[in-house]
């Protein structure tokens, strides 16, 4: 029996970084770093022990996706560097996939009612579904974009992944009350960029979580995981969505903040 190539999805924009590997849309296995900032230490055992326990090779690769960023810039350059790499020793395929869509993925599966984070195709509302992803640019800044569900489109479509409404952007916590919060429908926020800065995100004066529309997801779903990236990575592949191997670079939308010390 022939056995089908495989999918490589890596996700390093994060502290914790994690791997994965993919039959087509089966998804096989997926291994998440042992702590924060352990992607050079880690990423190559984390790819060898998952084809080990398949009995796979790294020439059985046939595709890799990577989360490209906004994100860590080590761990970003570590993800495009190994993808460089891969196409040039076997012509393996590229899919860059957008870490902010990736977190947003995390929620998929989620229906949003009256403050609620519900899973039960019972009590599925009849509202908008938005949700915010919120990462950390430092500087007072955060990478934010924001997405939408709505109820007139089939729950199956493309996969239950969202649309983006706000592109990717660099902006201040008021700038995104100013312009996000009160509206007439909720919004939804996760991401890591919540971790040290969620206050920042609860309108004032009250600053009272769900305050003016503003509720947040469960920490649980912060976190961009390998396996989101193989979920939208195939779903681009089928589009023929590969990136050019020769100007792949990792998304930043801020330059990285490099000081050169006088001699």
């Amino acid at each position: 029996m022939v056995q089908k190539s495989l999918i490589l999805a890596v996700e390093t924009s994060a502290p914790i970084g994690s791997v994965a590997i993919a039959a087509d849309r089966q998804l096989l296995a997926e291994a998440t770093f042992s702590g924060p900032m352990r992607h050079s230490s880690e990423i190559f055992p984390a790819i060898r022990g998952l084809l080990d326990r398949f009995g796979r090779k790294p020439k059985d690769i046939e595709h890799i996706y990577i989360s490209v960023g906004p994100g860590s810039f080590t761990g970003l350059r570590i993800a495009v560097s190994i993808a460089k790499i891969m196409h040039l020793a076997s012509a393996v395929k590229i899919v860059a996939v957008d870490t902010l869509d990736v977190i947003a993925a995390n929620v998929t599966n989620l229906i949003l009612e009256d403050g609620v984070q519900n899973s039960s195709d019972e009590r599925r509302g009849t509202r908008d579904e938005t949700i915010a992803v919120i990462l950390d640019a430092k500087r007072g800044q955060f990478y934010i974009a924001v997405y939408q569900r709505t109820s007139d489109e089939p729950r199956t479509t493309n996969h239950g992944i969202w649309k983006k409404i706000f592109p990717d952007s660099l902006m201040t916590a008021s700038q995104f009350l100013d312009r996000f919060a009160g509206q007439a429908e909720p919004i939804w926020l996760l991401g890591e960029g919540l971790v040290y800065y969620a206050d920042k995100f609860k309108p004032v004066p009250s600053g009272v979580e769900g305050a003016e529309g503003i509720h947040f997801f469960d920490e649980q779903y912060w976190t961009p995981r390998a396996a989101k990236v193989h979920l939208l990575g195939y779903e681009m592949s089928l589009k023929g969505q590969f990136a050019d191997p020769v100007t792949l670079k990792p998304k930043y939308l801020r330059c990285p903040d490099v000081k050169i010390k006088p001699r």
